[in-house]
């Protein structure tokens, strides 16, 4: 069964403030991402 589930679009706003903070650590880099990832396709 695949995943259906979409990170919201807040989250992904969120996600990439913290992808381009460069303060940011490795792992929040990393969830920010994996959250991007499940973003719907437009």
């Amino acid at each position: 069964m695949p995943n259906t589930r979409q990170t919201s679009a807040k989250a992904a706003s969120a996600a990439s403030k913290v992808l381009a903070n460069p303060k940011s650590t490795k792992a929040e880099k990393t969830a920010a991402a994996s959250a991007l990832a499940q973003t719907k396709k437009k």
